[in-house]
């Protein structure tokens, strides 16, 4: 498919929807049930249920595409509006200026407290006079980084974002409203591709490595060399006066001639291929960084021309796909190329599965090769960045097999897809999922029992009989032998850079006035057992999301699923034993393993860090934070509660009257939220239904009986509540737990 840009009325209609703010005002507008008002308290439950739910109110997928296509701008909106906000506390109440000049003993604060009953207690002290509230987010690393250096910069960024979210939402409004686009604009996705590869990704990356090259790179070389961030010349300075870039890489006064004349290693004082950490910051070489983005930007662009659009040349999707039929035993992937042009939700299960997958990526590699500079010395904030993409991965691939069997119950056609690779998965899904089955029952006995083992000998005094590096040793031999390939690039595969990609590693130790950014990372019998935990939660995770999609449609129990919907309490009356099997089920139960699962990696992340990377180097004497206590402790489970939980919560605990106190009210308002869940977790709907009616009743006798008549909540919608509060409870306990523990170590 092909569109000629030029033909515009082939891709847009003009005014298709009236903006109308008298039907908006009325709740429940999109929906003929919900437009007549609450006769009882399920209304309300229902309104947000469907809310977003385009496909409850339409079945037209052109005008569902336009509804999401809107919603996007309306996201990046908000985005914008957020990172202005973040900009501007940055400019107006923040100590960016003075930790720009001591990144290592001052901490960034932007946010200060304003006394109205005594919460000026948690202005801490955060470094030359200053008193706010520590800011663990890494934008303070990131502004180093791209050449900020005053706060009236950080102020012009704020209002370039305001515009940008106005600019957005305009868009949003204009393309749903005023000139919307038709469905075959959604579904032409070689000019997608074109445009997200080659555009967003390709100059995207070409535009950041040129702001780096001229602008970020100068001035943090200039900042490296110790001249105060106020004597640095401007950004416009760098690009119109060429003599400034001439002073700090000679290769500038070379012009074009080397790119054209392929002389690029003439290039090399500002593109550079050090690998490793720079010595003075702890991150990335930003002049490494400059030269990977220039190198994607190539890579991207090249890629975006790949696929054909206006003209006859270049790749089509469809054939692509229908040429995977390498044994020609069935249909191979003929279908799905028109499962992703028109279901939306199995596009979307396949990206947020991809993009979870990216952010817990990120996170292992934003410790081990900090991206900003001073980033590795500031170990709240390599903490909480770490935690957040973790979970953010983590909820991603929740709603990847959520959208993935929202897929399956409402867009999925067996007659258009009989034997082809979707086919003949679901049609072996018994094998797939007895096997993940096994493989859980497996990893969670022998990892569980490890641990017991290790705590009955412990409790015994046994501690000859114990798995543990100075006893029975399980060592990681297959991680440690990747470690080692790793740490010797340089004289492999890699000869021409300095360093291995990360100290973590091998290698040397990189720290900056004696404080560690990053080091080698040991890895001994305790990994092992930890790392098998990970293995069995993920997996069970894993098992319960994938069988909720191909049991989504029906299964022996019940073969017409696919009739009762993504979301259904049982199969009706009479038929006991069929709770909670629909799809949506399954994700409410992904979610707790999720979690559970998760939890046991940041923990492990931080106990780690702060045992044997983090901490202090003097004159070849390495000293931890917990003095490196995880490969003797982390091998029980008493040893978890003991020297994890219950010995880094005391700081979290004894926070009144701190400036750490906000945590500690958290921490027990988190926990409160926690077991609130409970309440709607353990407890049948017919308990509440009848409570409620002993409650309506005594209102009926004062005759105070309410218009609206109270309902207990559905099954499902208890549970929603339950899961939504036993998240944010257990997100809200962690979070403080970790910032007081860190912050009072730090």
């Amino acid at each position: 498919m092909s569109i000629n840009i030029s033909n515009q009325n082939n891709i847009i209609d003009i005014n298709p929807v009236p903006t109308d703010f008298e039907k908006w005002a009325k709740p429940g507008h999109f929906s003929r049930s919900l437009s007549k008002g609450p006769l009882t308290t399920t209304w309300i439950w229902n309104l947000h249920a469907d809310v977003h739910d385009f496909d409850s109110y339409t079945t037209n997928l052109q005008d569902i595409s336009r509804k999401i296509f809107s919603a996007h701008f309306g996201q990046l909106g908000v985005i914008f509006l957020w990172l202005s906000g973040m900009y501007f506390h940055g400019a107006r109440f923040s100590n960016y200026e003075t930790w720009l000049n001591n990144p290592v003993q001052i901490k960034p604060s932007a946010q200060v407290v304003w006394p109205i009953v005594g919460q000026e207690v948690l202005n801490g002290d955060v470094g030359n006079g200053f008193r706010g509230v520590q800011i663990t987010s890494g934008l303070f690393h990131v502004w180093r980084a791209s050449g900020i250096t005053n706060e009236l910069e950080l102020f012009s960024t704020a209002m370039g974002g305001l515009f940008m979210a106005f600019l957005m939402f305009f868009a949003g409004w204009f393309h749903y409203h005023k000139a919307a686009p038709k469905l075959i604009w959604f579904q032409n996705v070689e000019s997608m591709l074109n445009h997200h590869l080659a555009g967003l990704l390709g100059l995207g990356s070409l535009s950041w490595a040129g702001h780096q090259i001229h602008i970020a790179v100068p001035i943090n070389t200039l900042l490296n060399e110790g001249i105060s961030a106020s004597e640095i010349p401007l950004p416009h300075e760098f690009l119109v006066d060429k003599s400034q870039m001439i002073n700090i890489f000679p290769s500038f006064q070379k012009g074009l001639v080397p790119f054209f004349t392929f002389h690029w290693s003439e290039y090399s004082d500002f593109l550079t291929f050090r690998g490793g950490l720079d010595p003075q910051t702890g991150s990335l070489w930003l002049t490494d960084i400059a030269h990977h983005h220039l190198a994607i930007a190539v890579l991207f662009i090249v890629a975006g021309h790949m696929y054909r659009t206006n003209w006859g040349i270049g790749h089509r999707l469809k054939e692509i796909l229908e040429g995977h039929n390498v044994l020609s035993v069935s249909k191979g992937h003929s279908g799905l190329y028109e499962i992703l042009t028109t279901s939306w939700h199995a596009q979307l299960a396949i990206n947020l599965a991809m993009l979870g997958s990216l952010s817990i990526i990120v996170a292992h590699h934003m410790y081990a090769m900090p991206p900003y500079p001073y980033m590795g010395v500031d170990y709240a904030t390599q903490l909480s960045l770490f935690t957040h993409h973790v979970w953010i991965g983590g909820f991603c691939i929740v709603g990847a097999g959520a959208h993935a069997s929202i897929f399956m119950v409402r867009d999925y056609n067996p007659a258009d897809n009989y034997n082809n690779l979707l086919d003949r998965i679901i049609c072996q899904r018994d094998a797939i999922i007895s096997h993940l089955n096994w493989v859980c029952i497996f990893l969670g006995i022998h990892s569980f029992g490890l641990y017991i083992h290790n705590d009955t000998m412990s409790a015994l005094g046994r501690s000859d009989d114990m798995f543990s590096d100075t006893a029975i040793q399980l060592q990681p031999v297959f991680a440690q032998f990747i470690q080692n390939i790793h740490a010797n690039v340089m004289n492999s595969t890699a000869p021409y850079v300095n360093a291995a990609t990360s100290p973590a590693w091998g290698g040397d130790v990189v720290a900056i006035n004696g404080k560690i950014s990053m080091m080698p990372i040991s890895l001994g019998t305790s990994d092992f057992l930890v790392h098998h935990i990970h293995a069995f939660t993920i997996h069970v995770t894993v098992l319960i999301l994938l069988k909720g999609f191909l049991f989504a449609r029906n299964s022996r129990l019940i073969p017409d699923k696919s009739n009762l919907g993504f979301r259904f309490p049982c199969d009706g009356p009479g038929r006991g034993g069929t709770c909670q099997v629909s799809a949506w089920d399954h994700v409410f139960l992904g979610l707790f393993w999720m979690y559970n699962s998760l939890s046991i990696v940041i923990f492990h992340f931080s106990w780690k860090m702060q045992s044997d990377v983090w901490g202090n180097a003097n004159s070849s004497v390495i000293s931890h934070i917990t003095r490196g206590n995880f490969a003797q402790s982390a091998n029980t489970i008493n040893g978890w509660l003991r020297d994890f939980l219950w010995s880094q919560s005391s700081q979290v605990i004894q926070s009144y009257g701190s400036s750490l106190s906000a945590y500690g009210l958290i921490f027990l308002g988190a926990h409160f939220v926690w077991a609130f869940s409970l309440m709607f977790l353990f407890s049948g709907r017919g308990y509440w239904q009848e409570l409620i009616e002993s409650i309506v009743w005594a209102h009926n006798k004062l005759k105070v009986s309410p218009a609206i008549a109270p309902r207990a909540l559905s099954i499902t919608q208890g549970r929603a509540v339950g899961v939504a509060h036993y998240l944010l409870g257990g997100i809200g306990t962690t979070w403080s737990f970790f910032l007081a523990r860190i912050i009072s170590v730090n």
